[in-house]
């Protein structure tokens, strides 16, 4: 029985040790002890009871002090931690910054890590200029051929404006505004490919990077080829355009004169019907005159020899006329 209580009491000290040194890293201040960070048992405690880990808190205060950095403050880094920041790449943006003499404060820093931006990706960018090339922009010259460019665009991180400032996209945008300007400004197309640079010239010269989070440092134009002739096609484009107009009109107009013949020839038959209407009242007249003594027998001769006179001129005049036909 009294090994096992002995055991039982060395689970239970090993137990115990292990969670004072948890909760009080006895070691990591003896780190920063020996590295000449100055912090106590009791807030390295208190970091473990607030959700800070010490571990991170530590090594960041380390690597500052050796840096020199006097404004990065174990409680500023807890704050930015808690805030939800990236407390080791704030402080590697500070060092990087430091030694390119570069002006950034752990305020701005902290802000432009929570703003959601790579602050320390913002330093190298800084230093090492990044270069963006552009999709391909097509414009179109005065003389109406179209030039398709391709620009390289050299930027570097304005830590200024990184809070609040455009990102590439917009530059991206105002470039290829620009490029579309200066093509389309230019006489003839020939010029443009003469001098290329001439493009790139104007495009800087309007300011583009203005509230952007990057400053322009130069606009190469890469390469330019030449596309269709706008000018040409559009010609083709409004001539076909112009011809379907005059086609329609003269549909119309034909669709008019079939309108009107048809209406012609439906007044003919309308004329003709009441021509026969009326020859069929004519036996009937002239019965009634009989019938009222108004027509006598020999004025009935008289009419019926004027019309056989009439049909026999008829029939011997159709041949003439059939056979003049044929000549």
């Amino acid at each position: 029985m009294p090994e096992v209580f002995q055991v039982f009491g060395i689970v239970v000290i090993s137990i115990l040790v292990i969670i004072f040194f948890y909760y009080v890293p006895f070691m990591l201040w003896v780190n920063a002890q020996v590295s000449g960070v100055r912090i106590s048992l009791i807030q390295l405690f208190l970091m473990r009871i607030r959700k800070v880990p010490p571990t991170k808190i530590v090594n960041c205060m380390i690597e500052a002090h050796k840096a020199g950095l006097q404004d990065v403050k174990r409680d500023g880094l807890e704050a930015h931690y808690l805030a939800g920041g990236h407390i080791e790449r704030v402080v590697h943006a500070l060092v990087s910054a430091n030694k390119a003499n570069i002006q950034l404060s752990f305020q701005m820093a902290t802000a432009i890590d929570l703003a959601g931006r790579d602050v320390f990706e913002a330093v190298q960018m800084s230093v090492n200029p990044k270069v963006i090339d552009t999709p391909p922009v097509a414009a179109v010259a005065k003389d109406g051929i179209q030039l398709i460019a391709k620009a390289r665009v050299t930027v570097r991180a304005n830590i200024r404006q990184l809070v609040g400032g455009a990102g590439e996209d917009t530059i991206l945008a105002r470039v290829g505004e620009g490029i579309v300007s200066s093509i389309g400004s230019a006489e003839s197309h020939k010029s443009v490919l003469e001098n290329p640079d001439s493009i790139s010239k104007l495009v800087l010269s309007k300011g583009l990077d203005a509230g952007t989070a990057f400053e322009i440092l130069s606009i190469d134009i890469a390469d330019i080829d030449v596309g269709k002739n706008i000018g040409a096609q559009l010609q083709m484009d409004q001539a076909d355009a112009d011809k379907n107009i005059a086609q329609a009109k003269a549909e119309e107009r034909r669709a008019m004169a079939i309108a009107s013949e048809q209406e012609m020839k439906a007044k003919a038959q309308e004329a003709r019907a009441k021509v026969i209407e009326a020859e069929a009242l004519v036996p009937q007249a002239m019965a009634e005159a009989f019938k009222k003594g108004n027509l006598g027998i020999m004025d009935y001769y008289r009419m019926e020899n004027i019309q056989a006179d009439t049909k026999m001129r008829d029939s011997i005049a159709t041949p003439a006329t059939a056979t003049t036909k044929k000549k």
